[in-house]
């Protein structure tokens, strides 16, 4: 059989998985089950869909005349760089997508110097071409300016074009949507230009663990490209781990991909993308090889975490009540199962029983971890994100990213300012009809916290785009994220009469008929300090008038904080409590002056 493996890469939001669902529909041999929507096929994964991004990639297999393609769906953003960067270890080529309005992003420039360093053949695909505004020659010419910056050889530089809109399930030759009648044309090129598998029949059987799964029937699932050799059931196989230790084990189960599905194989052959059951230990980055003539293949190398948080059991008063997993066995437990599965994160333990710190990508690599544990059922609480400072050559290093922001002109002097306080440099700046593109140079640390009041300084206007750059020298100490907060002063129901007391201090994140605690947060002042405040107080009645006497008095409607704006919120001394049911803000010491009794050995 013909074969093709190829990954698709884009910057977030760009349409890869739309077009994947275009290539799924038209080929030979999906089908889609009865019931199942239509739409983002790809993206099973509930918070996925939810989102619009891709966060784990995801095998699928189509027949086009008498080739067979495998196909990688692989996460646009930089927090996923982990599942980018094996999966250029599965594929020969890669469709890099560009949005026909937006061009090439900060996140293009991360996936394509992936594939680039792989030594792949690309073919771009012009996406979006329907969308108003859409500008693909100008697109098309930033993206060529972009393989030229990312050191592409002549014959990756050299590459093939292609036009589509993913939506509408039409490609072709040149950007007239008119002209287009499916998406045949990018099967074409994909047959025409993407290498075939090599394969060495000399070689003894090895095949490099890329993608793990679960199945509660055959347990845990191993996925990879076969480079050489032939796989079948009960085969007894060689387990080389990443230490270079080797065990023996027989295969339960081989399997092929047949659109989405994994289907039971008689054998698997080299070239082609299996999956294998039976091996219980097996992790990413680990080779099945021969028995006999046990040889492993080069490991993946995973870039290192940037950023860390804490993970520790909730010690709130309301601990217990609202998840179905609270203890620090169950929380230990689901994060060493997260990193089997998830080769660009770190657990380790912090000197108590309680408490772990997970290191990662970045905050949206931590929080989507989160979210998933929360509706699993897990109940626990989280530190600040912290970056990871590094020292090289005797020196403090800590990571540094290249941020790339778009703004309305006028708002170009609030930015320069606020990166300018975090110890940004700006690198570039140009101003095209009204609207200002800003590249800095900032330290990780100082970002952490800093979109929202992006967000809020443009009015909403503003783009903000950043990507690991580099680890360099420490650049100082400097308040990225300064806020004070409203912390009550009591424990029990928060009421009208006690919110309406305190809204003039600043912007409360509850409404009335909550219970809070004692040291949770119930909202942010407008300077920056803590301040304690009842927000349980109640209107005291007399029998000289009734509750409804006096002017009607209107509390604000409260600001809802999500878990991404929850944990950019906080400061060092806070904590964001996690339940199925409730994210809520706290100090870490509770109690008013127990920080300072701490800090005397008073307890």
């Amino acid at each position: 059989m013909n074969l093709r493996n190829i990954a698709i890469i884009a910057n977030i939001d760009h349409g890869k998985t739309t077009l994947v669902d275009a290539l799924l529909k038209q080929s030979l041999n999906f089908k889609l089950k009865s019931g199942a929507d239509d739409n983002l096929i790809m993206d099973s994964n509930e918070l996925e869909r939810e989102r619009g991004i891709t966060i784990f990639s995801k095998n699928a297999a189509v027949v086009y005349g008498d080739t067979k393609i495998n196909i990688v769906d692989t996460p646009g953003h930089a927090d996923f760089g982990g599942e980018v960067e094996r999966i250029m270890r599965m594929v020969d080529g890669a469709l890099l997508l560009i949005d026909a309005k937006e061009g090439p992003m900060p996140q293009t420039k991360f996936v394509l110097k992936k594939a680039i360093e792989a030594g792949h053949k690309i073919i771009v695909v012009i996406n979006k071409i329907d969308k108003s505004g859409a500008r693909p020659v100008w697109a098309l010419d930033r993206t060529f300016d972009l393989f030229v910056d990312l050191g592409a050889s002549e014959e990756q530089a050299d590459f093939p074009i292609i036009y589509a809109s993913g939506i509408a399930g039409k490609a072709g030759y040149s950007h007239d949507l008119e002209l287009m009648t499916d998406i045949r044309p990018l099967f074409d090129e994909i047959v025409k230009h993407i290498p075939s598998p090599k394969v060495d029949a000399e070689k003894p059987l090895q095949m490099l663990t890329v993608n793990l799964a679960y199945d509660n029937y055959k347990g845990k699932i191993a996925i990879g490209r076969l480079y050489s050799g032939t796989l079948k059931k009960g085969m007894e196989v060689a387990h080389i781990d990443r230490q270079g230790n080797i065990k023996k084990g027989i295969l339960s189960s081989v399997m092929v991909f047949e659109g989405l599905a994994k289907v039971e194989s008689e054998a698997g052959i080299a070239g082609d993308v299996v999956a294998i059951a039976g091996i219980s230990d097996i992790s990413i980055g680990e080779t099945i090889a021969d028995v006999d003539n046990p040889e492993a293949l080069p490991i993946i190398e995973i870039e290192e975490p940037t950023v860390k948080t804490i993970f520790s059991v909730n010690t709130s008063p309301f601990g217990g009540k609202e998840g179905e997993y609270s203890t620090s066995t169950n929380l230990r437990d689901r994060l060493l199962q997260e990193i089997e599965t998830d080769v660009a994160l770190k657990v380790e333990p912090t000197g108590t029983t309680d408490a772990w710190s997970v290191s990662g990508r970045g905050e949206l690599h931590l929080s989507i971890l989160i979210e998933k544990m929360r509706r699993e059922g897990y109940e626990f609480q989280v530190s600040r994100p912290q970056v990871i400072i590094r020292e090289i050559n005797g020196k403090k290093m800590e990571p540094i990213e290249r941020v790339s922001i778009e703004v309305p002109e006028v708002s170009t002097g609030i930015v320069i300012e606020q990166m300018g306080q975090r110890k940004g440099i700006m690198v570039d700046l140009s101003v095209d009809n009204g609207t200002a593109f800003l590249d800095f140079l900032v330290p990780t640390r100082g970002l952490i916290g800093f979109r929202n009041q992006f967000l809020t300084n443009t009015k909403g206007m503003g783009i903000m785009n950043s990507l690991f750059e580099k680890f360099d020298e420490y650049k100082g100490d400097f308040e990225s994220n300064p806020h004070g907060s409203l912390v009550a002063s009591e424990t029990g129901m928060t009421r009208a009469y006690g919110l309406l007391n305190i809204e003039d201090r600043g912007e409360l994140f509850l409404g009335p008929g909550v219970e809070v605690y004692e040291g949770q947060i119930v909202g942010q002042t407008s300077k920056n300090m803590d301040m304690r405040v009842n927000v349980c107080k109640e209107k005291q009645l007399s029998n000289m008038r009734a509750k409804s006497d006096g002017g009607m008095e209107f509390l604000k409607v409260p600001r809802a904080l999500t878990l991404e704006e929850a944990i950019e919120f906080i400061g060092d001394d806070e904590l964001v409590e996690i339940t199925p049911k409730s994210i809520r803000l706290r100090k870490f010491w509770l109690k008013e002056g127990d920080e300072s009794r701490s800090k005397k050995g008073l307890f």
